[in-house]
C-alpha cells in the first residue's frame, strides 16, 4: 500500500511564496517521474512541472521563471517552490508519481492567492 502526503498549501496574497511538500511512503518503488498538477475550480487538471530521475524539469509556460521543482529521492519527496504568486495560480494542486508499474496522486492541497 502506497501513502501519499501532501503539505504547504494556503492563503497568501499577490506575489508572495508558497512551498508545497509532498512525500510518498509504503511499497512504491522506481519512482520515474514526480511531478504537480493543479485543478481551478471549472477547470480541468492541467501540469504544472515535472521532474525525471536525472533531474530534467519541466514547467507550464504560465509558471516558469517563477516555480522551482526538486526531488529528494532519499525521501521519496517533490517539492514545489512558488514565487511571485498570482491569483490565476489558485488551484488545487496534485503532487504525481509515476512509477514502471503504476501511476500516484496525493489528496491534494490548496492554494489562494488573493489579489
Amino acid at each position: 500500500q502506497v501513502h501519499i502526503v501532501e503539505s504547504g498549501g494556503g492563503l497568501v496574497q499577490a506575489g508572495e511564496s508558497l512551498r508545497l511538500s509532498c512525500a510518498a511512503s509504503g511499497s512504491i518503488f522506481r519512482i520515474n517521474i514526480m511531478g504537480w498538477y493543479r485543478q481551478a475550480a471549472g477547470k480541468q487538471r492541467e501540469l504544472v512541472a515535472t521532474i525525471s530521475t536525472l533531474g530534467n524539469t519541466n514547467y507550464a509556460d504560465s509558471v516558469k521563471g517563477r516555480f522551482t521543482i526538486s526531488r529528494d529521492d532519499a525521501k521519496n519527496t517533490v517539492y514545489l517552490q512558488m514565487n511571485s504568486l498570482k491569483p490565476e495560480d489558485t488551484a488545487v494542486y496534485y503532487c504525481n508519481y509515476n512509477t514502471v508499474q503504476n501511476n500516484y496522486w496525493g489528496q491534494g492541497t490548496q492554494v489562494t492567492v488573493s489579489s
